[in-house]
């Protein structure tokens, strides 16, 4: 790989990791894992980088991320990470932001462990369709399935969320951050 090749990459890692990084996250549930599996993506990306570098190499590297992970989860079939049932301790902050902390990790671990509560293709499909905003035709091409798959994994997954997470169906709408 040539210098100005090799420089167009780390810039590259640079700047995508951050994104790759929370979508891997909710993908595996687990930070360790979402770095393994962004590790993973961008090295196999590096391989190929002199035939996706001035084409879509964030597709790339999230097509490879997703089959990735769809190995992984084949490959081992393991009981979803346990949760407590307490939130982090709050910093030294005022009360009301302290609160609103409070309520928003509560809201994470909720929907993380509602999440993990999921089968594997309802999961990813999930992620792809709300998290990262794709068509429902994007998915299936992602996933290697077909786009009324996509449709009944995605019903099914919310209506299995509405019944193990009923206290998520309040979750405000505003456009704060979790």
């Amino acid at each position: 790989m040539s210098a100005s090749r090799a420089d167009e990459f780390e810039a590259y890692v640079r700047a995508r990791t951050p994104a790759l990084l929370r979508a891997a996250y909710l993908l595996t549930g687990d930070q360790h894992l979402a770095e393994d599996l962004v590790n993973d993506a961008l090295s196999r990306t590096h391989q190929v980088w002199h035939r996706v570098w001035d084409g879509s190499p964030e597709a790339y590297t999230r097509k490879i991320m997703y089959h990735l992970q769809i190995s992984w989860w084949r490959r081992r079939r393991r009981s979803p990470e346990r949760l407590t049932d307490l939130p982090p301790e709050p910093g030294a902050h005022s009360s009301s932001h302290v609160v609103d902390e409070q309520a928003r990790a509560v809201t994470r671990l909720a929907l993380q462990e509602a999440l993990g509560r999921l089968g594997v293709r309802q999961r990813a499909v999930l992620v792809l369709r709300y998290f990262e905003d794709r068509s429902e035709a994007e998915v299936a091409d992602l996933l290697g399935i077909t786009v009324g798959t996509v449709k009944s994994q995605s019903a099914k997954a919310l209506a299995r969320l509405r019944t193990v997470a009923p206290d998520l169906l309040d979750f405000p709408t505003s456009d704060r951050k979790l």
